[in-house]
């Protein structure tokens, strides 16, 4: 197996940190979006949608999107489960992780792609060209606001954000949480002691720095 990625992508971390907290071994391929090779014509033969990451299988079937390459690797490498032991951490896993991408992740990407200048004509990534949307910067910024709020509330309640153990949620929560104070200059606030406690024994793991 082979995967796609690149350093600068916040999505090709999610699935980095997933192998690494796995003990998994797969060659890496890295893809330079600063010269734009997901819009190479040898990238979109193996990802039409021209995103990383990518996971190339043994057969030549690619595997894209996070939560589908996740899926692939956590069954096809059930050691280490990182998305849920029974039905119900299966249930919890998916809600909260779904809740970090949809209220932190996905309003960090947006306001970076409305607010680049970079990112002119390319506010969604994808196949398709979308102009950006400035008024969007702000709302976005108050929706990670919120982010940290409602996930400082959760944590001040279990160690970890889907329970007991540490998880896939964990992984695109921290994720949110350095893009967010990179990208949009917006750390954990100093209130939210729960949610920086937490932060600071995630981000200690090996898996981190994948």
């Amino acid at each position: 197996m082979k995967l796609y990625h690149s350093t600068s992508s916040p999505n090709s971390r999610r699935v980095r940190m997933f192998i690494a907290e796995k003990g998994i071994s797969i060659q890496f391929q890295p893809v330079n979006l600063g010269e734009k090779e997901q819009f190479s014509d040898w990238f979109k033969a193996i990802n039409p949608r021209q995103q990383v990451p990518a996971l190339v299988l043994d057969d030549g079937v690619t595997v894209a999107e996070v939560p589908a390459i996740w899926r692939f690797l956590e069954e096809t490498y059930p050691e280490h489960p990182l998305l849920g032991r029974d039905a119900a951490g299966k249930a919890l896993v998916t809600m909260w992780e779904r809740r970090a991408e949809l209220d932190g992740f996905a309003p960090t990407m947006e306001g970076v792609r409305n607010a680049a200048a970079g990112l002119k004509g390319r506010a969604l990534s994808g196949p398709h060209e979308y102009d950006q949307i400035p008024e969007l910067v702000e709302r976005s910024k108050r929706r990670v606001a919120d982010f940290y709020k409602d996930f400082d509330a959760r944590l001040e309640q279990v160690p970890f954000v889907a329970g007991a153990e540490f998880s896939a949620a964990d992984i695109t929560t921290l994720v949110t949480v350095d893009f967010a104070t990179r990208a949009l200059n917006m750390p954990v606030p100093a209130e939210s002691s729960a949610l920086r406690r937490w932060y600071d024994a995630v981000a200690a793991r090996p898996g981190a720095t994948a």
